[in-house]
């Protein structure tokens, strides 16, 4: 399975990025192989549609899920339009995180956790 997690660094022993569409990095990772290919996120500094960019990155991607900290419902209905699982509150090291996916310990997110521009959700 191919998936993406957002992450600070290049490597699977960087930690998770909390942030979606503003994240350092997308790591797209075989989760079979756990050969990784690293891609720097060039919407990081842009000053609006971070999220929604980004999350057209992930079904240009062919990505099958989305790990990440938190995302705003635009990324969030961009990533599902395209019927992309996404799991949200993922925190750690990446390696760590791709295992705990592997063995079935996350859910799938029903809906955006932060609002727009990362406004938490009360």
């Amino acid at each position: 399975m191919k998936i993406c997690v957002t992450a600070q660094d290049k490597d699977l022993n960087t930690s998770v990025d909390p942030r979606f569409g503003r994240c350092g990095y997308f790591l797209i990772i075989d989760t079979e192989s756990l050969s990784c290919e690293a891609i720097e996120n060039p919407n990081r500094e842009t000053g609006g549609g971070a999220g929604i960019r980004s999350g057209q990155m992930m079904s240009a991607n062919q990505v099958e899920a989305v790990l990440t900290g938190h995302m705003g419902p635009n990324a969030f209905r961009t990533i599902a339009s395209e019927n992309i699982q996404i799991f949200l509150g993922i925190a750690g090291p990446v390696r760590e995180v791709v295992e705990k996916f592997k063995q079935g310990q996350y859910q799938p997110a029903g809906a955006p956790d932060t609002g727009s521009h990362q406004t938490p959700l009360s």
